[in-house]
């Protein structure tokens, strides 16, 4: 059976998650886990470069079961993924720490659109004007089809404050049991420390012209309210009233936005 790691726009702790579900399905075997980079562990669907083969003929060599990733919104995933009642699991983060984080990496992910200047992007960012579309379309999608299909949803901040308690989560998703070692031991190593060492996990085996790491790390700095240092006094204003507009009907709530 195929598994889905998603998050709703890119850099909302995909990678992250990516290293923790194989960690699992490696019951911790840190040697298995740096066999080859995560990209290649556990393939982008949507994939498409120059420079190598493109996700879906990754995903199509791979034995069942497969684990496999994507950014696509619910409306945009394959039928085929409901048909065969594939297991998905969501992660989601805190809007204006997503917009900051995806600033930066399309500073230095030069298959990605100029992003402009912060101030640009902000308004890119708020009207849906980026590479996957409108954040906000993205968490609602996903957080209502949840009632329909099997999907689990978690945060970023959640994964963040208590690692442990989110892993758990996953691997009983997984249908997982974990010894109480192994358990620690993917702690250790999902950890953004460990992580942003790793070459296998931290993109660092790609080269510069395809992400330039002296601009800005792939893995900068995996905190929870980054954000204000970077936004204005007016920007946050302007930011919550048009999140509000977005989300103040909706059941999905996110700590720390407003």
């Amino acid at each position: 059976m195929t598994s889905t790691i998603g998050d709703l726009e890119r850099k909302q702790g995909t990678t992250w998650m990516q290293e923790i579900v194989d960690l699992i399905n490696q019951n911790g075997d840190v040697k298995m886990c740096k066999r080859a980079p995560v990209y290649e562990r556990i393939p982008f669907l949507e994939l498409f470069e120059d420079e190598g083969p493109p996700g879906i003929e990754l995903i199509e060599k791979m034995a069942s079961p497969r684990v496999i990733k994507t950014h696509l919104p619910i409306q945009l995933v394959p039928k085929s993924f409901w048909e065969q009642d594939c297991k998905t699991i969501v992660v989601a983060r805190n809007a204006k720490d997503n917009l900051v984080s995806y600033f930066h990496f399309h500073r230095m992910d030069n298959t990605m659109p100029e992003p402009g200047d912060w101030l640009e992007f902000f308004q890119k960012f708020l009207h849906g004007q980026v590479s996957w579309g409108s954040w906000y379309d993205h968490v609602k999608g996903w957080w209502e089809a949840k009632i329909k299909h099997r999907i689990l949803f978690l945060f970023f901040e959640d994964i963040k404050e208590n690692p442990r308690r989110e892993i758990l989560k996953v691997a009983e998703f997984m249908e997982k049991v974990l010894e109480e070692d192994v358990i620690e031991k993917i702690v250790h190593l999902s950890s953004f420390k460990v992580m942003k060492d790793n070459p296998m996990a931290n993109y660092t085996t790609l080269p510069k012209h395809i992400m330039n790491q002296n601009i800005s790390r792939f893995m900068r700095k995996g905190e929870v309210g980054d954000w204000k240092n970077h936004f204005t006094v007016s920007q946050n204003e302007d930011f919550d009233e048009h999140y509000e507009r977005q989300m103040g009907h909706s059941s999905l709530k996110f700590r720390n936005v407003l």
